[in-house]
Parts: C-alpha cells; sequence; structure tokens
C-alpha cells in the first residue's frame, strides 16, 4: 500500500518547495509548497490497484471580500487503476517512475491522462511505490537566493 500527492504549477511544471521537511517516520511530508495556483495528483495504491484524483486550485479574489477564496476543480478522477508490474519490488526498482497506472471509464473505455501531466502521473506511480521514502519526487530545490540575503549586512540593523 502506498499513497502520494504532488503539486504541479496549472502549466504542468515542477514547483519548488518552500522547505523541505525531515521527520522521525518515513512516508511522511517531504516538502512545503506555496502557489496562487497549483494542479494537485493524489494517489493511492493497493495491491496493484490505484485510485487517482487530479484537482485544480487557484485564489478566486470575489468583489467586497479583503480574502480569496480557494477555488478547486477536478480535472481527472480514476478508480480502480491497473498496473501488471509490482513496481515496489526491488527487482522492477527501475520502472518507477517510468509507467503509469491504465484507468477505464465503467463502460470499460480507456481513459487518457491529460497531456500536461502525464509526466507527472508517472512520478506519483513510482512514488506511491518507494518504500520507506524519504525524498520528493516531484517537487523542485527553489532557485539560490540573491547574494545579497547571504552577507550579515543585507540584514536590517536593530
Amino acid at each position: 500500500m502506498g499513497r502520494y500527492c504532488a503539486y504541479r504549477s496549472g502549466e504542468g511544471e515542477p514547483l519548488p518547495w518552500l522547505q523541505p521537511i525531515d521527520s522521525l517516520g518515513v512516508n511522511g511530508r517531504h516538502a512545503v509548497v506555496i502557489a496562487e495556483e497549483f494542479v494537485r495528483i493524489d494517489m493511492l495504491r493497493i495491491g496493484r490497484t490505484y485510485e487517482m484524483v487530479i484537482t485544480h486550485h487557484d485564489l478566486v479574489l470575489l468583489p467586497d471580500s479583503a480574502r480569496p477564496r480557494v477555488g478547486s476543480r477536478v480535472l481527472f478522477s480514476g478508480q480502480q487503476g491497473t498496473l501488471a508490474i509490482e513496481t515496489w519490488k526491488a527487482e522492477n526498482k527501475d520502472l518507477r517512475g517510468e509507467i503509469a497506472p491504465v484507468f477505464y471509464t465503467l463502460a470499460g473505455e480507456f481513459r487518457e491522462l491529460p497531456d500536461l501531466f502525464e509526466s507527472a502521473v508517472r512520478r506519483v506511480s513510482g512514488a506511491v511505490s518507494c518504500v520507506g521514502c524519504k525524498h520528493c519526487h516531484i517537487a523542485t530545490t527553489p532557485p539560490p537566493f540573491p547574494a545579497a540575503f547571504m552577507h550579515d549586512e543585507a540584514l536590517p540593523k536593530a
């Protein structure tokens, strides 16, 4: 069994993390990501059966309100997807992140993954099979701070 939740930009690009998180346990939160708009890819694996939902979230400015509300909509929902290869086994480790489960409609027709997120779905399907995971599979390292922030003279004097 495995579960992983990842975030991408609305255009499908990786988001940089704000800070990594180290914890005593495994398979917990790996990083904090902050964005005004993002797409969440949430996948659950039980054996060779996969459940997945891809949702879009953004801030919606309302008239006469100082605080925006969070808008959400489902982009893809897949139930009882399958992947014949057991990627959590050591002999199949090289396939993690390279393949994705297949989802069908209730009528048995193949469901295409959204093109913008197909690569991310493959990486998330690898992440749900990463036993004892303690690293990020999707988020990227943030860009380096400007040099002015790296020296004490850039800090305000108290």
